[in-house]
């Protein structure tokens, strides 16, 4: 299809030739590296769950020991392998022995590395079925009673208590919503351990445990058969526990989830090392369970300008991109994430903000692209942000987005009530169904502001890339070039946590993940 932006082919390969080769060289650092959220997610794979007598979460207890051994080069998955041999109990058992203080694996006879992936691997199996039979059920769903028609309408609750956002979600689902995105409470995401079991008390946002998911996916898949319409769950996979939230959304069929190592780096100051080696992992869950992850590019525009630094979110699309290929995530898959956030006052905003949907639309055709409502220019006046959230449901049907988390009028005001949310869905019915077919009925002016803005973003965003791959990605983050923040390669927090893998390493579930085990 001829691109109406008319976008230069050849700079869109170039940019993505490179992004390639910037994934590739830091794949090659990932891949001789793990860390402990890592390994405490090989565990929560192989069905360790729960906590100890000071509510330690299980599989922090086991990585610790292993740690404070200095067992974690090998992987866990070796340790509690040997340990099934030489002790003929299952991983929930052992990872409760050495929490009760009665068993320590890194003292144990050791078998060969091969004979502890042999005893692992049914269990590991297992729970590849186990994940599977979520996938297939989220399928029969979809082929039963279907799902609501793209840009997808996708709203958050964030009461702080799981069983009042059920009742927050459960309303928005019959109101119109497609998504239901759950905040995480404020700063969970650098705590390195995630908390277990229901929650009723969060700040900003609700507690990301296992049971919370539970409880959320039982009540949407309940609204979604009295609607006639699957209701798709999100939360964050991100933070220090990145890979850890991704198995517990692939075990309890989250559909969606926020996952970009630099939003980690850059907005929540996690050392860029330790996050890029979990990144992977989580990507590889991801990728074998259906899940569509959201990357974080959209806060990149809250820190820096919209109009000068439109090129970083693009370059770092392309980047995310790359990384996800790595991990076998399918570009139906790749929530890329972008924004409305020009200033208001600028001279043709909306020109600007629309030739960058279109360019994002047309350079990842099939990815369900994340659009983010404004924020950064919402004033409290709700009239005018009302108006604000118009246009940009606007370009999110003229553009074809996928997923589109609806502006609230009372942004920068408190936490959207029922009332506030019902607005901001009967404002995207209307603009959807109004103007649903604008994008295939209109065409640009040829070297108008639309083109030449698109042109000039991507020809920037090309040559950023070629700067990243000069210079290396930690250098670039380092400098500053993302969302105008620097952060130091050995700096920030869970450092700490990362270690070099030693010859004998293995994690049995990347392999067979990537070859979509069945």
């Amino acid at each position: 299809m001829k691109s109406k932006l008319n976008l230069d082919p050849k700079v869109i390969d170039s940019a993505r030739s490179c992004a390639g080769r910037i994934a590739q060289s830091m794949q090659e650092f990932i891949d001789r590296h793990t860390t402990v959220s890592t390994e405490r997610t090989v565990l929560r794979l192989l069905g360790v769950d729960g906590i100890d007598d000071v509510e330690t979460p299980l599989p922090n207890v086991v990585i610790d020991q292993i740690k404070d051994a200095g067992g974690l080069s090998r992987g866990v998955a070796y340790w509690m392998g040997n340990a099934m041999i030489q002790t003929g109990k299952t991983p929930q058992e052992i990872a409760e022995e050495m929490a009760a203080g009665a068993l320590d694996i890194t003292k144990l006879p050791l078998a060969s590395a091969k004979e502890a992936e042999e005893k692992i691997m049914p269990t590991v199996l297992e729970a590849l079925k186990t994940i599977r039979q979520q996938t297939e059920k989220r399928n029969h769903y979809l082929e039963t009673i279907g799902e609501g028609r793209k840009p997808y309408l996708y709203v958050i609750v964030a009461t702080g208590n799981i069983y009042e956002d059920v009742v927050q979600a459960q309303a928005a689902a019959r109101q119109g919503a497609d998504i239901i995105a759950v905040i995480r409470t404020t700063a969970q995401s650098l705590l390195d351990y995630v908390p277990y079991g229901p929650t009723t008390e969060g700040f900003g946002g609700t507690y990301a445990t296992q049971e919370n998911f539970r409880i959320m996916r039982k009540a949407l898949d309940e609204v979604g058969e009295e609607v006639g319409r699957y209701i798709r769950l999100c939360n964050y996979s991100s933070g220090m526990c990145m890979p850890e939230i991704a198995a517990m959304g692939a075990i309890e069929r989250l559909d969606v989830m926020l996952n970009d190592a630099l939003y980690g780096i850059l907005f929540r100051d996690i050392n860029m090392q330790r996050t890029l080696v979990d990144q992977y992992f989580s990507r590889v869950i991801i990728g074998y369970c259906d899940i569509i992850f959201n990357s974080g590019e959209d806060n990149y525009l809250t820190t820096d300008d919209a109009f000068e630094s439109a090129h970083t979110v693009l370059a770092s699309q392309f980047i995310n991109e790359q990384f996800a290929v790595l991990a076998n995530v399918k570009e139906e898959q790749m929530g890329l994430g972008h924004a409305f956030e020009m200033d208001p006052d600028i001279e043709n905003g909306f020109l600007y903000e629309l030739a960058q949907a279109i360019m994002a639309r047309e350079i990842f055709p099939k990815a369900p692209l994340k659009y983010m409502p404004p924020t950064k220019f919402m004033t409290g006046n709700i009239f005018r942000g009302h108006i604000q959230d118009a246009l940009f449901n606007l370009i999110a049907v003229w553009s074809g987005q996928s997923l589109q988390l609806l502006g609230m009028l009372t942004e920068a005001i408190h936490t959207p009530h029922m009332h506030d949310r019902y607005l901001s869905i009967e404002n995207a019915q209307y603009i959807f169904n109004n103007a649903r077919d604008i994008g295939s009925e209109v065409e640009f002016k040829e070297d108008g502001i639309i083109q030449k803005r698109a042109q000039f973003v991507l020809q920037k965003a090309n040559k950023l890339l070629h700067e990243i791959e000069e210079e290396g990605l930690f250098a670039t983050i380092e400098q500053g070039k993302f969302g105008g923040v620097k952060r130091a390669r050995d700096g920030g927090k869970g450092l700490e946590g990362v270690c070099v893998k030693d010859d004998e390493y293995f994690n049995p579930f990347i392999p067979l993940m990537l070859g979509g085990a069945k």
